[in-house]
């Protein structure tokens, strides 16, 4: 175990911002840009460079790890808006954009198009040499390792505060980031205790009421949809089952936000008979809801039967992550036009 592997509770309650305590309140410090400047400017002359980097990405994570718990944790059935008093999007604006090439694991490239963190370093340190953005790499660290369900973590690539025009970076499992590693990356690494980080988020929505029981929700079992702002991901478990998960959802006014979504048929073996007539009936479903259905984890044997689909806008994508990153560019992209 690497020696700066550990959780920043003591240092951070003493400026008054224990841990475990500002997960029972909004994270401010997301949104708001002099109260994000004043603590970058508080921690650096508290703590340090190096401790005030840690201190902001496991403040990050933290919340964005039990944000993305929340959604999880709620699972199908939720009320799209605040029946279950979590979130059901990122707090912090995400944009991410579709993988470059057909690289083995997760990988993710986006950015943080409102530039919160930034703009608000900038206003009260001034221009710096390098990446400043460490709660938005924390969160988006925390919500990627919270959905994908392994260690994430995102490393800012480009930033305002560097004079780069645009804040972007690369998310990829923590494990892949170990080889070769830069010295930037691995004191990224060295901040970011995850099972520890986990622990305290599991400990915080232990103490928080369980969700009540949906009304209307599939056998026990059935696969999970999830929501997440404008993208839906759609397990499909058969044609019944996943006809019946957009009904449901159709009948929430929550789910007139979602623009696009991905149908997973990871583990399903779609033939050119019943099963391609199946799955043409949801897709069909999926565009008169006026969404934009994509496809993923198909099989090799399932490829030739979805190539022959009527459908010319049918976005295909090998791996689920890809997908995800491919429905929020989907989705920005249609917001734009709308």
């Amino acid at each position: 175990m690497r020696g700066k592997l550990r959780l920043l509770s003591q240092e951070l309650a003493v400026l008054g911002l224990d841990l475990q305590s500002t997960l029972r309140e909004g994270p401010r410090f997301l949104m708001d840009a002099r109260f994000l400047g004043a603590l970058h400017q508080e921690l650096a002359e508290q703590l340090g460079p190096d401790e005030a980097q840690a201190a902001l990405l496991q403040l990050g994570f933290l919340h964005g790890l039990c944000e993305a718990a929340e959604v999880l944790r709620a699972g199908f059935g939720m009320d799209l808006g605040l029946q279950a008093g979590g979130p059901v999007a990122t707090r912090l604006a995400i944009h991410l954009a579709p993988p470059r090439g057909d690289r083995p694991g997760l990988e993710l490239r986006g950015s943080w198009p409102e530039q919160h963190e930034g703009a608000a370093r900038l206003g009260t340190l001034g221009v710096g040499d390098g990446p400043a953005c460490h709660t938005s790499m924390g969160y988006t660290s925390g919500w990627l390792s919270g959905i994908f369900d392994t260690d994430v973590l995102a490393v800012e690539e480009r930033c305002v505060c560097a004079g780069q025009g645009r804040c972007a970076f690369v998310a990829r499992e923590a494990a892949a980031w170990q080889e070769g590693a830069s010295p930037a990356v691995v004191a990224l690494l060295d901040a970011l205790p995850f099972q520890a980080l986990r622990e305290s988020v599991a400990r915080h929505l232990e103490s928080l009421p369980a969700p009540p029981p949906p009304s209307d929700r599939f056998e026990a079992g059935a696969p999970v949809v999830h929501v997440w702002g404008p993208v839906m991901v759609l397990p499909f478990s058969g044609p019944e089952e996943s006809l019946r998960a957009l009904e449901l959802i159709g009948r929430d006014p929550g789910a007139r936000h979602v623009r696009v979504v991905i149908v997973d048929l990871s583990g399903a073996l779609i033939d050119d008979g019943f099963g391609a007539a199946a799955l043409e009936q949801i897709l069909d479903a999926i565009e008169g809801w006026g969404a934009e259905p994509v496809l993923t984890g198909i099989s090799p044997l399932s490829a030739p039967v979805v190539a022959e689909l009527e459908h010319s806008h049918l976005v295909l994508h090998k791996h689920l992550p890809d997908a995800i990153a491919a429905g929020f560019q989907i989705a920005e992209a249609q917001r734009r036009l709308s």
